[in-house]
């Protein structure tokens, strides 16, 4: 196969040629002002073919976020082909910094559109809109997050989840989805704000059809391994190559070490999904923490998690097993206000950004994305902005083998975002999605 650069050659050779062979056919017979026009044709022909090429590469400069350097990236046909180190960033360039688009593995939906609840008819307009919208926040890729619900409402958002998974409008950005219950516990506070009506016990073959609907990309199924049949279905997704998340559970450290033996690789949101009385000692917790093969995700929006919360559980696994989620819900961008939900249940959305459940004193998910705990978790345990990215894409991207993604490197998928780090937050300032410039906010205020 050849070369870009080859075929970019013999098409300049290509057209240099034809203009020759014009020349000699055509301009002997052409007085002077024909021939000028002839002349003016052939050099708006080649503006227009090297304009268009111009536009097959671009170079972005930044602040690397690894090392806090500048640096010089080219990307072509979406992805990155050139990293270059320079001593200083161009005249008048924004000091940004820039790495890898951020990746979430857990969102159930975004600026008002849901991805489980059967009432609000999900469509793949809404899909859209909640992937633009999250460009805008720095995600780049996701898996849409289905939880707790009938088994029709299940089968038809995977169904319709899993036709648009490769429209080209979403650039890839959709690596594929997260099943977080049915099959969880039914016990208050441990099963948080999932409907008791539809939690049950693990099914095979039901599992295996709504995989089927959703064209076989569930990439997580979350389960309480407490649960009847729960073990022999951790092995058997295990060997399908599905990724088995512990979650909104209360097993006990024999069954926990066990699940871990048989495959299950990440605790989803620790220290959330549990009741708010357990025992000091005899608990879900201290199991997921004590086994260095376990992965955890923790939301750090700053309400899902105290700050002391996030620091114990990063000192104890490291940014080599952590990742930042965000939970996120179709709340998220909306304003704060009472909500009723699609399923009846009153939730309330707090002017600080908390999304709450009342009805049994917990939280609703979140209504915050990704980049806020990602800013949050570098605030309260003062890790690097490298390992914050690590935590955010690299991880997610290595659980997923998402090899494309998720770091800075050539052959890589153009997947960045330009920003900077503010006693706010992050900032998002421009985000390329397999190269192509998806989002960009022209100055500090807008």
């Amino acid at each position: 196969m050849k070369s870009k650069n080859s075929i970019i050659n013999n098409m300049i050779l290509f057209l240099i040629n034809m203009i020759k062979k014009g020349e000699r056919l055509f301009c002997c017979r052409l007085n002077q002002q024909n021939k000028i026009r002839y002349f003016t044709i052939c050099i708006q022909v080649l503006f227009f073919f090297f304009s268009t090429v111009s536009f097959c590469q671009e170079t972005i400069t930044g602040i690397l976020y690894s090392d806090n350097k500048p640096v010089s990236i080219t990307i072509s046909e979406g992805r990155i082909t050139g990293i270059k180190r320079i001593k200083k960033l161009p005249e008048g360039s924004q000091d940004l910094y820039i790495a890898p688009g951020l990746i979430d593995n857990q969102v159930n939906g975004f600026a008002g559109v849901s991805f489980t609840f059967g009432g609000g008819e999900l469509t793949a307009k809404g899909i859209k809109k909640a992937t633009i919208e999250l460009w805008k926040e720095g995600v780049t890729t996701y898996l849409p997050t289905l939880t707790t619900n009938s088994y029709e409402v299940l089968k038809k958002n995977f169904t319709i989840l899993g036709k648009i998974k490769d429209d080209p409008a979403l650039l890839g950005s959709i690596a594929g989805f997260h099943l977080e219950g049915p099959y969880i516990s039914p016990l208050d506070g441990y099963r948080g704000a999932h409907p008791l009506k539809y939690v049950r016990k693990p099914d095979r073959d039901e599992f295996t059809s709504l995989n089927e609907a959703s064209g076989n990309n569930i990439l997580q199924v979350t389960v309480a391994p407490e649960s009847e049949g729960a073990l022999e279905f951790i092995s058997q997704c295990t060997e399908k190559g599905i990724v088995v998340a512990l979650g909104h559970h209360n097993a006990s450290a024999e069954l926990i070490t066990e699940a871990i033996d048989r495959g299950a690789r990440v605790a989803t949101h620790i220290g959330n999904g549990c009741a708010n009385m357990i025992n000091r000692h005899v608990n879900p917790l201290w199991p997921q923490l004590a086994d260095d093969r376990l992965m955890i995700s923790i939301i750090g929006d700053g309400f899902h998690l105290l700050p002391e919360e996030i620091r114990v559980f990063y000192k104890i696994k490291g940014p080599e097993k952590t990742i930042i989620t965000s939970d996120v819900t179709g709340f998220g961008s909306l304003p704060p206000g009472k909500y009723v939900t699609e399923e009846g249940d009153s939730i309330e959305l707090t002017s600080a950004g908390m999304l709450r459940y009342p009805a049994q004193d917990v939280l609703y998910g979140s209504a915050s994305p990704l980049r806020k705990g990602v800013a949050n978790v570098m605030k309260v345990t003062g890790c690097s902005l490298k390992d914050a990215i690590e935590m955010a894409s690299t991880n997610p991207a290595e659980l997923y083998n998402l090899n494309d993604r998720g770091s800075i490197e050539t052959g890589k998928r153009a997947d960045l975002i330009l920003f900077r780090i503010t006693d706010n937050g992050m900032d998002i300032f421009r985000t390329f999605v397999n190269g192509k410039l998806v989002y960009y906010k022209f100055s500090d205020n807008k």
